[in-house]
């Protein structure tokens, strides 16, 4: 398969039974996406795929093909953090850090298409991550101090 990767052009072997996670974790090493429930039910998992956040464990790897594909990785090409990692950081937002790829991911496409959301809205664009740690105060904090 043929994809673009976090900005770069990329081409790997897949099973067809792989799943778009599987391929980012096992075959590119890239252990940002967390692998915690393999049903879509979670979020940890979540990537964007040509702008869209989606569910990676959910995803045929053969269906990425041609795709552009942003992990949590892709987001801070520089090696630093991110505003909004910082954020997290700031507001203890990530306790365990299992979920938080999938909420940063999420929250990142949140904040690109509405720079100011209510908290709402910033509800609404998290329903599909789910945290057992946090309680979700700290993460809609983290993402308003960015707004």
């Amino acid at each position: 398969m043929r994809f673009r990767l976090n900005g770069t052009a990329t081409d790997v072997i897949v099973d067809g039974s792989q799943s778009l996670l599987r391929v980012l974790r096992e075959d590119l090493g890239l252990f940002g996406s967390k692998d915690a429930c393999e049903q879509g039910e979670c979020g940890s998992c979540t990537v964007l795929m040509d702008g869209q956040p989606v569910c990676s464990c959910m995803i045929m790897a053969a269906d990425a093909d041609g795709a552009d594909v942003v992990t949590v990785e892709g987001l801070t090409p520089d090696g630093g953090n991110s505003p909004l990692q910082e954020a997290f950081l700031d507001e203890a937002a990530a306790q365990c850090g299992y979920c938080t790829p999938g909420f940063v991911v999420a929250a990142t496409h949140l904040l690109e298409q509405n720079p100011h959301p209510t908290e709402e809205e910033i509800r609404v664009a998290l329903a599909g991550n789910l945290c057992r740690c946090t309680g979700y105060g700290s993460i809609i904090r983290a993402i308003r101090r960015v707004q």
